[in-house]
């Protein structure tokens, strides 16, 4: 059964604790952090992390979309993350992150770009809980699905076959199939949940495949 985390990305950040609520049947609770340098968007901080862990009990999946994460993981942790997923693509140590993750009790993961090779995955493999494959470029909520990202999956599936793995990107009820078919089990899902008529409904929707 695939793990659904709602990317507060697509939320109403005005009414960010009733969004939170609405999404209350999902799994996970997707926290997109941007630096402005290693993506052209600034999003949250820790203290947004802290905030929405007050509300709700889901998994808060933070996605450090950042340059040198080593310097910020530690805050992340004590705000309340439960996954942490760096990229492959930016500046980082990663026996740092990964330590501090393992000792905090806490789940660790790597994300690929869409022009980023799924091999380079393997050798973390044994040190990550999770691999995130994006389906769009990363940096700003509503854009398309790339349908190239079907082989990425397929790939990082045949590497490891219990392994967590997350796709984040356009991802609806016309597509979600195809990628769960291909061996995601983490669907990240943002526009198609918070922009729904009814965003209770959208979760169980897609919580369906």
């Amino acid at each position: 059964m695939i793990k659904l985390s709602p990317s507060v990305l697509a939320a109403d950040f005005a009414c960010l604790k009733d969004e939170i609520e609405k999404i209350g049947g999902a799994d996970y609770v997707h926290i997109d952090v941007m630096d402005g340098h290693f993506v052209p968007n600034i999003t949250f901080g820790p203290d947004i992390v802290k905030c929405i862990k007050k509300h709700t009990n889901l998994v808060l999946d933070v996605h450090l979309m950042i340059e040198n994460p080593e310097k910020y993981v530690d805050v992340f942790l004590k705000s309340g993350a439960d996954i942490i997923t760096v990229h492959y693509e930016c500046n980082m140590d990663f026996e740092y992150i990964k330590n501090a993750v393992k000792s905090a009790g806490k789940k660790l993961g790597i994300s690929i770009k869409p022009k980023t090779d799924a091999e380079v995955l393997e050798k973390f493999l044994p040190d990550i809980d999770m691999a995130l494959v994006m389906s769009v470029e990363p940096g700003f909520g509503g854009q398309k699905f790339m349908p190239e990202s079907i082989d990425k999956i397929k790939k990082i599936r045949l590497m490891d076959k219990n392994i967590d793995i997350e796709v984040d990107g356009g991802i609806g009820e016309d597509n979600i199939k195809s990628v769960v078919d291909a061996g995601a089990n983490v669907i990240v899902a943002g526009s198609s949940v918070f922009k729904a008529d009814d965003v209770r409904k959208a979760v169980e929707s897609l919580k369906k495949f």
